[in-house]
């Protein structure tokens, strides 16, 4: 398996099919819809909330879920912005987004949390969310990284 990143160019249906499994996720949840949610998940998928939850499998995320859309996350949409994409091999990826929970038609705001998936292609050929890591951003935090040691400032800002 290669471990070098393939051109989105050289990957266009693969990307596009991987843009929509985030989208599918994200209508599942704004659906409230814990099943379909957990159906964007391999079967042996992993999922770390921002708050250090670890949910494992399609099964216990998507049950986890219907228990958060049914009170915490009632009426609220997932907003991902995707970020970077790295093909690894043919069947999998790392997916880096920008994101977050809004409540109800809220659009605006800046997008606090950051994800990373690895997806898979599965045997169907459907490709599906293998584990998923969420971090809540500190803005205040960075900064005063940033400016106390400025070699800590990504490249890419």
């Amino acid at each position: 398996m290669s471990t070098h990143p393939t051109t989105p160019a050289d990957r266009a249906d693969d990307t596009a099919a991987i843009r929509s499994l985030l989208e599918r996720s994200a209508t599942a949840w704004a659906a409230g819809n814990g099943e379909a949610y957990g159906d964007c998940f391999t079967a042996d998928a992993t999922d770390v909330t921002y708050v250090g939850t670890l949910y494992r499998g399609n099964r216990e995320i998507g049950r986890a879920h219907q228990a958060l859309f049914d009170s915490f996350l009632k009426d609220t949409r997932l907003v991902v912005d995707l970020v970077d994409l790295r093909f690894l091999g043919r069947d999998a990826a790392v997916v880096v987004t920008r994101g977050d929970v809004r409540k109800g038609g809220t659009k605006a705001g800046k997008l606090g949390k950051l994800a990373t998936y690895t997806v898979a292609r599965e045997a169907d050929g459907r490709w599906r969310i293998a584990a998923v890591q969420k971090t809540q951003r500190k803005p205040l935090m960075e900064a005063f990284s940033f400016r106390a040691q400025p070699a800590t400032r990504p490249a890419a800002q």
